[in-house]
């Protein structure tokens, strides 16, 4: 069996054990949260104009599939159904399973997540090299600062910058909401337009957050490597200085590859504040409204999902990296 299949092997059996823990955390703690959703549906529905009678009624047929009996007949109904990868059905959207809700929700996060991700790692590798090669001139010290000072702003507080900047103070940037509800959904230049102008905010939030970090990372790579002994030698041997740069960014860019693959999983788990701000339809506002209605089932496939998508971004994290740094794997093939 090759390295990378049983590195594979082990990850994918302790990610299993990993979920099963986490499910069953999870479920513990969100049926142990205080309040009655049922009663919660109640007065929602009397407070719509429903008459007591109807409402309770209404409630009764609602909450007929919801578990019964004891909280650990309750567990065992729950792991089963997770087996067949059924996680219930949603309260606050009645006779929708909870696996399209997040279905639905998802792709609204990951592409903002995965864009602005994408974006500040990018931007962030290239201007984190010049700040190391830079590093006793202003360019590299103002390089250096930005990171520090992006990196330590919580993301929430750049949204409502970003949104006073852009949406209040400078109107030209949507400020909320997915789409223009006056465009027709479909493949065409004004819905697609529009997606696009709706999603530049969260994305740039996204990468803003997540700059600071990239810089600093390369930062501090770089000057590792630049103290290496093979960079010190293609000097001595007259080597182009591109030439040099190459081999610097090749080689101090690997362990950041390893924090690009953690970092969409972790930011999934982030986009509760970003999306509630922009009121943008994704995974976290979908989470704070599960919570608001007391949508047990929708509140634990949530938890769920974030915490496999952290765990799949770690084994791909893992995996990459064995497979792009060749010392990884002639150190694990000689042992």
């Amino acid at each position: 069996m090759t390295v990378i299949a049983r590195r594979l092997a082990g990850h994918l059996a302790r990610g299993l054990v990993m979920i099963l823990v986490v499910a069953t955390v999870s479920f513990f703690i969100v049926n142990n949260i205080p309040g009655d959703p049922m009663a919660a549906r109640y007065e929602k529905l009397i407070e719509g104009g429903m008459s007591p009678e109807a409402a309770a009624q209404a409630v009764k047929v609602l909450y007929g599939f919801q578990p019964t009996g004891t909280l650990w007949q309750q567990y065992t109904d729950y792991m089963a159904g997770l087996v067949h990868l059924d996680l219930g059905v949603s309260v606050s959207r009645p006779g929708t399973p909870v696996l399209d809700v997040l279905g639905e929700a998802a792709k609204w996060t990951v592409l903002p997540v995965l864009a602005g991700t994408l974006l500040s790692f990018l931007v962030g590798v290239m201007l984190g090299v010049f700040a190391a090669i830079k590093r006793k001139s202003k360019l590299g010290d103002a390089l250096a600062i930005s990171g520090s000072l992006l990196h330590g702003i919580p993301q929430y507080v750049l949204a409502m910058l970003l949104v006073v900047i852009f949406a209040t103070l400078i109107p030209i940037l949507p400020a909320e909401g997915p789409v223009d509800i006056l465009f027709e959904p479909g493949f065409n230049a004004g819905y697609i337009g529009s997606l696009a102008e709706h999603a530049v905010l969260p994305v740039v939030t996204y990468a803003l957050s997540a700059y600071g970090g990239w810089v600093l990372a390369m930062k501090s790579s770089v000057v590792t490597v630049l103290g290496d002994d093979f960079i010190l030698a293609a000097e001595l041997r007259g080597m182009k200085r591109s030439i040099v740069f190459r081999y610097i960014a090749r080689n101090a860019i690997l362990p950041l590859f390893t924090i690009l693959a953690l970092s969409l999983g972790l930011l999934l788990g982030g986009a509760v504040f970003i999306e509630k701000i922009f009121n943008y339809p994704g995974l976290g506002l979908m989470l704070i409204n599960g919570v608001n209605d007391r949508d047990y089932a929708l509140m634990s496939g949530a938890f769920l999902l974030i915490t496999t998508a952290v765990i799949v971004a770690n084994i791909v994290a893992d995996l990459f990296y064995t497979t792009i740094d060749p010392r990884v794997r002639s150190g694990e093939e000689a042992s």
